[in-house]
């Protein structure tokens, strides 16, 4: 019986119980191991060279010495002492001195005397600094080779095309302006006309004045302050006109 039921100071309790082996489930292997295990002994060979490469140490006694890394030329061969001798070809006899010499027999000797060089001409150059810099005078502009060109000194064609353009288009302008004054060109002001045109200034004047007068003293709307600053407006263009009109007393109008 479990414990819960009775209280802890109990008969029953004295009653030695039986222990219970706790029973571990069996270890997990997987199923693949045999193939995991074969695989990893099939590429185990490709890695036996890791890690540093096991060298021999060198000997105490072979230690570097001065000079031992530095490039040496090889030995040239001493010559024998019997080199000379070793020539198996005889030269010709000195030719005594009452002999006579040998005739058509010619030496390179001869030959460059005989041989005519045509000497080089060097090209002309310039310095222009003090270390003894060289340039070729042809290239510095010094030289003037343009004035030996074919058609120096000519207007190019297209220059001259340009400006043939540019001659038509200014003929043309200037006629287009002839044109303009002809029909813009302005005749003289009678006086009678200029009285009659002064007078219905005047009187266009006095009907906006009294349409100005006739406004009302309050004037709080858009629409009356623009139609208020329309005739001040109009009123004054036509005070500047007659002005004009009673200063100058000759006028001149344009015919259109």
């Amino acid at each position: 019986m479990s414990g819960k039921m009775y209280p802890l100071e109990s008969v029953y309790n004295c009653i030695p119980k039986e222990e219970k082996k706790i029973e571990k489930p069996p270890r997990y292997v997987s199923k693949f191991r045999p193939a995991v295990v074969l695989e990893s002994k099939l590429t185990k060979d490709a890695m036996r060279m890791m890690g540093p490469a096991k060298l021999e140490m060198p000997s105490p006694d072979k230690y570097l010495k001065k000079h031992s890394k530095e490039a040496k030329l090889p030995e040239k061969p001493q010559p024998s002492k019997d080199a000379h001798r070793t020539c198996t070809e005889k030269k010709p006899a000195v030719p005594s001195r009452t002999d006579p010499p040998p005739m058509g027999i010619q030496t390179q000797r001869d030959l460059n005397k005989t041989t005519i060089f045509v000497p080089v001409k060097p090209k002309p150059t310039y310095v222009d600094t003090n270390k003894g810099h060289k340039e070729l005078l042809e290239n510095s502009g010094l030289v003037p080779k343009y004035l030996l060109k074919k058609g120096y000194g000519e207007t190019p064609l297209y220059l001259q095309q340009r400006n043939e353009a540019e001659r038509r288009a200014q003929e043309e302008n200037d006629r287009l302006i002839r044109e303009q004054r002809e029909q813009g060109a302005m005749h003289y002001l009678s006086d009678e006309d200029r009285q009659a045109v002064l007078q219905g200034l005047k009187k266009k004047w006095d009907t906006l004045h009294r349409e100005y007068q006739g406004l009302s003293l309050i004037i709080d709307t858009l629409s009356k302050k623009a139609h208020k600053k329309q005739l001040e407006e109009a009123m004054k263009q036509l005070e500047q006109d007659i002005n004009l009109f009673e200063r100058y007393k000759t006028i001149y109008i344009p015919n259109n």
